[in-house]
């Protein structure tokens, strides 16, 4: 199957003191790897092990993420946590200790993850995580997954000009949707058993992900140490638009004082 130039995803073991820990980060709906590597790259370059796996369905045509549901997301999440933590192949180290970083769609699954395998995570960064909505349009999926294949895509909302933009599909699988709004009860629900440090970065601008979203986030999550970035110049996917040094500079941060060499 052909993947999208620039989709492919990272993999790297690190390097120095830094590679006795890990990052992973998770892209959106819709979206590719591309969407995370400006906070992978350099969180890379720096010497973490570092995880950007590309999610079933995506990165191809949007026809295949309609054959995919939250559950295959989700395992493709689990399996690269897993990895990333166990070390190098035939390594006999010490587990890695892990921070997981999701955007929209990632920021789901990985809050999802933290509450599952809380063995798997040190700290979550969510940048403007998808859980709720109040889009009355939703709630005709169950109806409109028989109807139509796709929607309008949700991909690019970026303030800045010029490149890079978004690469992802510029339709939105009706089915793939509809299996992901499905799980947000279960996913509000498991909030409370997420109790590692998080940081939540929320962006101005976000025309996809509504406020509502990271409210809802903040008075279910059970963390006890839970820090917001704002982010004032930014649309929803900040990780490419005016506000990402201060996001991967706030990362990087936090990753630090987490896993600390």
């Amino acid at each position: 199957m052909h993947t999208m130039p620039g989709a492919a995803p990272l993999s790297t073991e690190g390097h120095g003191p830094r590679a006795a820990s890990g990052v992973l980060l998770v892209h959106g709906l819709t979206a590719t790897p591309q969407m995370v590597r400006p906070v992978a790259e350099p969180l890379a370059e720096s010497g973490y092990a570092v995880r950007a796996p590309l999610l079933p369905g995506h990165g191809t045509r949007w026809e295949d993420l309609n054959r995919t549901r939250y559950e295959h997301w989700y395992d493709a999440v689990e399996s690269a946590a897993e990895e990333l933590a166990a070390g190098p192949e035939g390594s006999t180290g010490a587990r890695r200790r892990v921070v997981v970083f999701g955007v929209s769609l990632g920021g789901a699954l990985v809050a999802d993850l933290a509450g599952r395998r809380p063995d798997l995570v040190t700290g979550l960064v969510l940048v403007n995580p998808a859980l709720a909505a109040r889009d009355p349009r939703l709630r005709l999926l169950p109806l409109l997954r028989h109807l139509l294949p796709s929607l309008p895509g949700l991909a690019d909302d970026i303030r800045r000009a010029g490149p890079p933009r978004e690469l992802a599909y510029d339709r939105t699988p009706v089915r793939a949707l509809h299996s992901f709004v499905g799980h947000w009860p279960r996913l509000l629900e498991s909030l409370p058993r997420v109790r590692q440090p998080v940081l939540l970065a929320r962006s101005a601008h976000d025309r996809v992900v509504p406020r509502l979203s990271s409210e809802v986030l903040l008075r279910e999550i059970g963390s006890p140490d839970v820090r917001e970035l704002w982010l004032p110049e930014s649309g929803h996917v900040a990780t490419l638009d005016h506000d990402a040094d201060l996001l991967l500079r706030t990362t990087r941060d936090f990753v630090e004082e987490l896993v600390p060499t």
